[in-house]
């Protein structure tokens, strides 16, 4: 399967809308943006890898006023896998209520399914240090 325009018009669509549902709270939606066999991989935050939506939505509730106030995603890149799946990576802002911020990048592998393409994998990761801690 070739990737259509419209079908990366619709992949980075899928990954903004993230940053809208859950900054409005809207988490009886996350159908809109994950498969029901989803697996949201937060290790690197401290989080464990969450299997499904319902344990995303508990968790999301759990954290309360832990989780931003503000999700951006930019940087959208694309890659075709083929058999209905691509690759996304791209650059999270995430702003907390305190003014405080942190960088991520996800690492997401969506799939397309017969309401949309939706994502069926996501690795968060956070950036800590500058050029990922390479050095001279």
């Amino acid at each position: 399967m070739t990737l259509s325009p419209d079908d990366r018009a619709a992949i980075v669509e899928l990954i903004s809308l993230h940053g809208h549902v859950f900054d409005d709270g809207d988490l009886d939606r996350l159908d809109v943006l994950f498969t029901p066999s989803v697996v949201y991989d937060v290790s690197e935050l401290g989080g464990g890898a969450l299997h499904g939506i319902d344990a995303i939505r508990t968790a999301a509730l759990a954290l309360g006023d832990h989780n931003p106030v503000g999700h951006h995603v930019t940087n959208v890149v694309v890659t075709e896998h083929g058999d209905g799946r691509a690759g996304v990576r791209s650059k999270g802002i995430g702003v907390n209520a305190d003014g405080t911020v942190g960088s991520v990048t996800y690492e997401d592998t969506v799939v397309a399914t017969e309401a949309g393409w939706r994502i069926d994998h996501r690795r968060v990761v956070p950036r800590r240090v500058p050029l990922n801690g390479r050095r001279a």
